[in-house]
C-alpha cells in the first residue's frame, strides 16, 4: 500500500486496482464449483455463532431493547454490501464484543436519565453512528490507513494473541455461569437447585470439550491415515459445523430425564415476536432527542471510530498477511470510507454496527488458502497421471506440470506476479532419477508418488474472490429466520467453539511459537531447528529472544487486563496503537537492529533466509564442511505476517545442476546442520565466530537436467 495523506489519494488508488479485479473475483468464485462451499460454511459458523452470543449478551445488558435478531441482521447487511461493492473480499464483517460493550455503557447512561431513558435509547444511539460515521470518512479521506505501513508484528500479532485470550476467556467465563443461577431466572426452578446446577455444569464441560476435541481433530482428517481420500475431504471441510450439529445432538440424549432446562440453550426472541422489529423505524425518534445529548453523542463516537479504525485495519491486515503470497492489491481506505457508510445505516435503522472482525478475517483467508491448494493439487494430479501414461520422463512430467500450474494462474497483468511458483522436486527424487538413467527416459511411477509428493510442490496462494463472503453473509441472515432452530443448540456448544477459534488462530503468531520456546527445555532447543522455524532462531542469541518475548508478553498482559476495567476497556486499542512510536524509538535503544530485524521485521525489512549446510556435527569433526562452506539456498517458506521458514531438506530447481559425475551426489542425503545446533545445546558451535573466512567453494562442473522444461521445447531439440 502507498503511504500517502493527500486527501482522497488513497481512495482513488485503492478504487482504482480493485475495479480493475472486480470481474474476476466472481468469475473465480464461481469456476470454483461446490468447493466454494467449504470455505464459506466453515467461515459461516466461525461469523454466527459468536454474534449470536454477542446477541444474548446484548439482550441481557439492554433489557432485551436489542437482540441476536439485530446482530444478526447487522452482520448480514453489512457483510452482503461489503462482500458486492467493499474492497477486500477477503475482510469479514460482524458485530464485534467491544460494539456490545460500549452499547452497554450506552444504555446505563441512556436509562439513567429522565430526559433519554429507555425509549430514546436507539435514537441516540443513531446519532453516535451518526457522529462516528463522519470520522471515519474522514479519516479515510485523509489516509490515516496508510499508518498501518507502521505496524509491525509485534503490534499486529499481539493484538492477534490479545483477541484469541478474549474468546477463550469468554469460553471458560461461560463455561463458570454454567455452574450458576442466570440472571433474571425464577431461582425457585428445579434446574436451579444445588444438584441439578451441578449437573448441568458437569454436562456442559462434556460438550464444549468434545466440540473443541473432536473440531481440532477433524480439521486434520486429510492427514488420517483411515478412510478415503474423498471422506478425509469431506471430514476437513465440514467437520466443525458436523461437530456442532452432532454435540447438539448428543445434548438431547438424557432429555427425558433430566428437568427441561439442561442443559441450557439459546435464547433469543422470534424475528415475528413483539418487540424484535421495533428498531426499524428508529430514525423518526432521532429528532425527538435533545440537542445537548445529540452534541454530547460525539464523545462516546470518538471512541468508537477510533476503535473501528483499528480493528477494521488491522483484521484487514491481517487476512493479507505476506505469507498468503496475495496477488490483488489492498484496499485499507477505501474500506475505511465504505465502513464510514455501513455505520451511518446501522444507527438509522436502530442496529449495532458491524465492522471487521478477528479471528474470522485470517481465518477466512487460510480456509481460501485450503481451497486454492485442493484445485491446483487435482490439476496437477491429472497432468501428472497424464504424462505417465504416455510414457514421459521425469523432466517431461515436471515441465508439464509447471505449464499446467501456470495455466491455472489469473492471466491478469495488472495483479501482482506470483510470489513463488511451482516448488521443486526432492533432492532425493532427483538423485535416485539421475543414479537409474530415469532423468531422460521413461520412469517408474514408484520413484514419484503421484498423490503423496505432489502437495510437497504445491506454494500458499489464495482463491481470492467474492462469493464465499456473500454467501456467508447471507447465511446469517437466514439464521434470522432459522431462530427456533439455533434456539436448540446448547450455550455449552458455544462455548465450545469459542475455544476451538481461539486455538485455531494461535497456529502462524510467531510471538505464540517464541513463548512455546521459551518453555522449551533448554536440552531440547535444538529440535526446533529439525523443523520448519523462523531466521530468528539461529540468528539472534537466545537471551535476546527471551527478553523481547517477555517484553510483549507483559506488554499483552497489560492490555489483556485494561480489558477488565468498564468504559477504559475499550481503551485497548490506543495501547497496541502506542507501539508503533515504542518500536520506533524505544525499542532500538534496547535490542540491536540486526536481532530487531529478525524477530520483528516490518514488511520493508525482511532480510532473506539464511543457508544451511547438509553436515551434521559428527561429520564435522570427521572433516566435513561446515555451514559457510559449499552451501546450497533451501527454499523458503513466508508464515506469520512474512517471517521466513527454513525447510531442512535442500531441494533442487529445473535450473540446479544434478552433480551426475560426483560420487557424492548418489549418497543418501545427510540431515541437515545449523550453525547454532551447538548454541543450543549448550555446547560451543564451530561458527559461533561467525562467518569469518568461510566463503563458498566453487562447485564442480556439473551436468544440467531436464527437470522442468517442457516436453515440446525438448523435443524441438
Amino acid at each position: 500500500m502507498e503511504e500517502t495523506f493527500i486527501p482522497f489519494r488513497g481512495i482513488k488508488n485503492d478504487l482504482k486496482g480493485r475495479l480493475m479485479c472486480y470481474k474476476q473475483d466472481w468469475a473465480g468464485g464461481f469456476r470454483a464449483g461446490y468447493r466454494i462451499l467449504a470455505p464459506t460454511t466453515y467461515i459461516f459458523f466461525a461469523s454466527a455463532i459468536p454474534v449470536i452470543s454477542f446477541g444474548e449478551q446484548l439482550e441481557r445488558d439492554t433489557d432485551g431493547v436489542l437482540t441476536a435478531v439485530q446482530t444478526l441482521v447487522s452482520t448480514s447487511i453489512c457483510g452482503i454490501i461489503h462482500s458486492i461493492i467493499g474492497g477486500q473480499p477477503l475482510l469479514i464483517l460482524g458485530v464485534a464484543e467491544p460494539t456490545v460493550i460500549m452499547y452497554t455503557f450506552m444504555f446505563n447512561f441512556a436509562k439513567g436519565r429522565p430526559d433519554l431513558g429507555r425509549n430514546l435509547f436507539l435514537a441516540w444511539t443513531g446519532w453516535v453512528c451518526v457522529w462516528t460515521s463522519f470520522l471515519l470518512i474522514l479519516l479515510s479521506i485523509i489516509g490515516a490507513c496508510s499508518i498501518i505501513n507502521r505496524f509491525t508484528r509485534v503490534a499486529g500479532e499481539l493484538f492477534g494473541l490479545l483477541i484469541a485470550m478474549l474468546f477463550m476467556q469468554q469460553a471458560i467465563k461461560g463455561l463458570v455461569d454454567e455452574f450458576r443461577i442466570p440472571t433474571r431466572e425464577n431461582k425457585s426452578l428445579t434446574e436451579f437447585i444445588p444438584s441439578w446446577r451441578f449437573a448441568n455444569g458437569m454436562f456442559a464441560l462434556v460438550l464444549s470439550f468434545g466440540l473443541l476435541l473432536t473440531g481440532l481433530k477433524s480439521r486434520k482428517a486429510r492427514s488420517w491415515r483411515y478412510g478415503s481420500g474423498w471422506l478425509r475431504s469431506l471430514i476437513a471441510d465440514y467437520g466443525v459445523p458436523l461437530m456442532v450439529v452432532v454435540w447438539t445432538g448428543v445434548s438431547y440424549i438424557p432429555s427425558g430425564s433430566v428437568p427441561t432446562g439442561i442443559p441450557r440453550r439459546l435464547f433469543s426472541p422470534n424475528p415475528w415476536s413483539p418487540g424484535a422489529y421495533g428498531n426499524w423505524t428508529v430514525i423518526k425518534d432521532m429528532l425527538n432527542v435533545p440537542v445537548v445529548y445529540i452534541i454530547g453523542a460525539f464523545v462516546p463516537a470518538t471512541m468508537i471510530a477510533v476503535l473501528y479504525y483499528f480493528d477494521h485495519s488491522v483484521a484487514s491486515q491481517l487476512a493479507q498477511q505476506k505469507e498468503f503470497n496475495l496477488r490483488k492489491p489492498s484496499s485499507y481506505h477505501y474500506d475505511l470510507l465504505l465502513l464510514g457508510f455501513l455505520t451511518l445505516l446501522c444507527g438509522l435503522i436502530g442496529i449495532p454496527p458491524s465492522n471487521g472482525v478477528i479471528p474470522q478475517s485470517p481465518m477466512h483467508t487460510k480456509s481460501l488458502a485450503t481451497l486454492k491448494h485442493q484445485l491446483l493439487r487435482n490439476r496437477l494430479v491429472t497432468t501428472a497421471r497424464k504424462s505417465i501414461r504416455k510414457n514421459a520422463s521425469l523432466g517431461q512430467l515436471y515441465g508439464n506440470m509447471q505449464e499446467a500450474y501456470h495455466q491455472m494462474q489469473t492471466p491478469l497483468v495488472y495483479q501482482q506476479p506470483p510470489a513463488t511458483g511451482l516448488k521443486e522436486l526432492k533432492e532425493t527424487t532427483i538423485q535416485a532419477a539421475t543414479s537409474t538413467g530415469q532423468m531422460d527416459a521413461p520412469f517408474d511411477e514408484t520413484l514419484f508418488d503421484v498423490e503423496k509428493e505432489i502437495d510437497d510442490l504445491l506454494p500458499v496462494e489464495v482463491k481470492e474472490q467474492r462469493l464465499s463472503n456473500v454467501l456467508q453473509a447471507t447465511m446469517v441472515g437466514g439464521c434470522v429466520a432459522a431462530m427456533p432452530l439455533i434456539k436448540k443448540i446448547p450455550t455449552s456448544v458455544l462455548w465450545g467453539y469459542f475455544a476451538f477459534m481461539a486455538i485455531e488462530s494461535l497456529p502462524g503468531n510467531q510471538f505464540w511459537e517464541r513463548i512455546l520456546l521459551l518453555f522449551t527445555a533448554p536440552s531440547r532447543r535444538y529440535k526446533v531447528l529439525e523443523e520448519y522455524h523462523a531466521t530468528f532462531v539461529e540468528t539472534v542469541p537466545f537471551k535476546t529472544i527471551a527478553t523481547f518475548t517477555l517484553f510483549q508478553t507483559v506488554y499483552l498482559l497489560t492490555c489483556f487486563g485494561l480489558t477488565w476495567i468498564p468504559i477504559a476497556g475499550l481503551m485497548f486499542p490506543l495501547l497496541i496503537m502506542l507501539l508503533v512510536p515504542v518500536r520506533q524509538y524505544i525499542l532500538p535503544k534496547f535490542f540491536k537492529g540486526a536481532h530487531l530485524q529478525d524477530l520483528d521485521a516490518a514488511e520493508y525489512e525482511e532480510a532473506p533466509a539464511l543457508p544451511f549446510n547438509l553436515a551434521t556435527e559428527a561429520e564435522i569433526a570427521a572433516g566435513a564442511s561446515y555451514a559457510g562452506e559449499g552451501e546450497i539456498f533451501d527454499e523458503v517458506i513466508t508464515r506469520s505476517r512474512g517471517e521466513f521458514r527454513h525447510v531442512s531438506s535442500p531441494k533442487i530447481t529445473s535450473s540446479t545442476g544434478t552433480p551426475s559425475n560426483d560420487p557424492r551426489s548418489h549418497q543418501s542425503p545427510r540431515p541437515s546442520y545449523s550453525p547454532r545446533v551447538s548454541e543450543l545445546k549448550g555446547v560451543q558451535s564451530p561458527r559461533s565466530s561467525g562467518r569469518g573466512p568461510h566463503s563458498p567453494r566453487t562447485p564442480p562442473e556439473v551436468k544440467l537436467s531436464n527437470v522442468g522444461k517442457s516436453p515440446l521445447k525438448t523435443e524441438s531439440k
